[in-house]
This record gives structure tokens, C-alpha cells and sequence, in this order.
């Protein structure tokens, strides 16, 4: 947390959360941003010095959403204690790992979603494709940031593997700890624009944070080298003061994203499966042995490949069966 004094336009307030705040509200509390996530307390920045705050609202059920960083808040003038959580643009959020029962609110206001993954043996087509999907079902831009390439002799074909996931689909590749490298990321970052990182411990997040700020106080820490997996470095949600006047909200790596509530987000980055699934004979082909299943044709002739088609099946059913089991909720 490293912002002072800024004013609501530079920490991106807009007049998505300015027009649902009455006039009665404007008098009584002051707007401020999460900055930072930590345990029992959420660092809040406004028209004013940054303070530390409880993040329970008075009067909230227990099922009521609980502030999350990247969320704009009304806090009491008086108290500095938070009445309500203002409506999101949007909301990154996956299935708890500890509890599947309940969810993980991830980040919230997002304009564009770095994708991050690094060019070595934990590269996964499929862990990119399950980000883009969320990326997709919540309306954020993804850019997929391909760090580490330094480190190889072919970076492309890491990149050709990202593009190959989705048509016009952005892909940068870049050395986390070059300053010229990663400056090609700044497009994305300018005043008051917030930029989410997700990706699995490991890849290079803390790294590109530290270059894009010039600074090095995000501790990072190597790899194994059996299997390039990293270990975590990120522990808390929080967002990062860039030159350009954006934000970097840096998030703790995944392994595992758990999907529900993500039916449209598959529909769109499997949008070849699904439309040519209606060309089907039958309008409940199940894809396997059918007659005149147009999804099983495409996938023999080579338009569409089979390992792309069991992924889709896979995530189809995560996703229904996570959302039939608790109910789906709305954003």
C-alpha cells in the first residue's frame, strides 16, 4: 500500500459508484477504495490519508458480501466505520479451497486482467484457458503476460500456445526484471485504471510488480527446479501505485480455480464448440456416439481438436456441477 493523498479520480472512483450515492449519504460518509486485504482489519485510501479500518458493517448478515480490495466503501464521517459496500463493476471470485460451501471474493473493479504464466514447465493451456474464462463471465479485458523469457531460447511458441486459445486474443511476451521489457505492460495502466494479476505461484507476479513500480519491496522467491512450481510470495490482496497513475492489484498465486456461476464466460471462450454444436442432429447430443453429431465431424476433419473438446466438457461440468450443488448467486 503505497498511495497518499490522492484524489477519488486517481484511486478510479466513476460515475458508476458517484450515482449511487443519495445526497442524505454524501453529508453523512465519505467514499474510500480497499487498498489492502489483511486479517480482520482492510487498509482504505480517500480524499485524505490512508487508514487502517474493521471491514464489518454494522448491521450486514452473515451472508452479506464483505469488503474486498479493489471496493469502494461509504464510510461514516464520524466513526470512520463502514456503512455499505457500493455497487461493483465487477468481481473475481472462485470456490473456496478450504471450504468448496463457500466462496473466495478475489478482486473487485478490475478494468483489465493480467493473465500471468511463465515460459517454463508449468505452462498450462488449460490453467489459461480457466482465467480467461473468468476473465470473460465477469466483462474485464484479459491480456495474457508471458514472463520468464529470458530464460528461454523460444519464447513464441509459449505465446503461439496462448494466441491459438482465443481469435484476437492480446499476448505479451516479457522479461519480468528488464524495466524496458515490461514497460510494453504500461498501456494498460494509466490514471486511475486498475490492473488485476492472477496466475499460479511462481510465475514472475511479485517480479513484474517490483519492475513496473522500479521498486524491489515485494519480497519474491525462486522456483524448484525439479518442476519450475513456485512457491507463494504474494499473502495479501493489494493494490500498487504505478508512475503511469494506474494500479496493480497484486493477488496470491492458484493452483487451483475452482468455476461456478461461469456459464457464459465458458460459452464465450469455447464460443467454436458451442456454435457448432448447434448444427447437431439432435438439440441434446451429448457429443460421445450420436448420429449426426456435428461437434464429433468437426473434431474428425481437424476444424476442431479433441483435446480442446474434453477440456470444455471438463469445465461444463465443474461449472454445473458446482452451481447446482449451492445455488446460483448472482454478481
Amino acid at each position: 500500500m503505497n498511495a497518499t493523498h490522492e484524489t477519488l479520480e486517481d484511486l478510479g472512483w466513476k460515475a458508476h459508484f458517484s450515482e449511487q450515492v443519495s445526497d442524505e449519504e454524501a453529508q453523512q460518509c465519505q467514499p474510500v477504495r480497499v487498498m489492502a486485504v489483511h486479517r480482520g482489519q482492510i487498509a482504505v485510501a480517500g480524499a485524505g490519508p490512508q487508514r487502517f479500518i474493521t471491514p464489518y458493517i454494522s448491521g450486514a448478515k452473515p451472508s452479506d458480501d464483505h469488503p474486498t480490495v479493489g471496493d469502494w466503501l461509504l464510510i461514516d464521517r464520524d466513526t470512520l466505520q463502514p456503512v455499505r459496500v457500493l455497487q461493483r463493476m465487477n468481481l473475481f471470485k472462485r470456490r473456496a479451497v478450504a471450504d468448496a460451501r463457500k466462496e473466495q471474493m478475489i478482486a473487485a473493479n478490475v478494468e483489465t486482467l493480467f493473465i500471468v504464466a511463465s515460459c517454463n514447465q508449468d505452462f498450462s493451456v488449460a490453467r489459461l484457458e480457466r482465467y480467461l474464462v473468468l476473465a470473460r463471465e465477469v466483462g474485464v479485458h484479459p491480456v495474457v503476460v508471458l514472463t520468464k523469457t529470458d530464460l528461454i531460447d523460444d519464447p513464441e511458441t509459449f505465446a503461439d500456445a496462448a494466441r491459438a486459445l482465443e481469435p484476437g486474443l492480446r499476448v505479451e511476451t516479457v522479461n519480468g526484471r528488464d524495466p524496458t521489457s515490461a514497460a510494453r505492460l504500461a498501456a494498460w495502466c494509466g490514471v486511475g485504471e486498475t490492473v488485476a494479476l492472477l496466475g499460479s505461484s511462481g510465475v514472475g507476479k511479485s517480479t513484474l510488480v517490483n519492475t513496473l513500480r522500479g521498486s524491489n519491496s515485494i519480497a519474491t522467491q525462486a522456483v524448484r527446479e525439479a518442476d519450475g512450481k513456485g512457491r507463494h510470495t504474494t499473502t495479501v490482496r493489494e493494490m500498487h501505485r504505478l508512475d503511469q497513475g494506474g494500479w496493480l492489484l497484486d493477488t496470491p498465486g492458484m493452483r487451483e480455480l475452482q468455476l461456478s456461476d461461469a456459464a457464459s464466460g465458458i460459452s464465450e471462450v469455447f464460443d467454436d464448440f458451442i456454435l457448432t454444436a448447434q448444427s447437431c442432429r439432435f438439440s441434446n447430443c451429448g457429443h460421445g456416439g450420436e448420429p449426426g453429431c456435428a461437434v464429433r465431424a468437426a473434431i474428425a476433419d481437424g476444424t476442431l481438436t479433441s483435446l480442446r473438446f474434453d477440456r470444455w466438457r471438463k469445465l461444463t461440468a465443474e461449472e454445473s456441477a458446482n452451481a447446482g450443488q449451492f445455488g446460483r448467486r448472482s454478481r
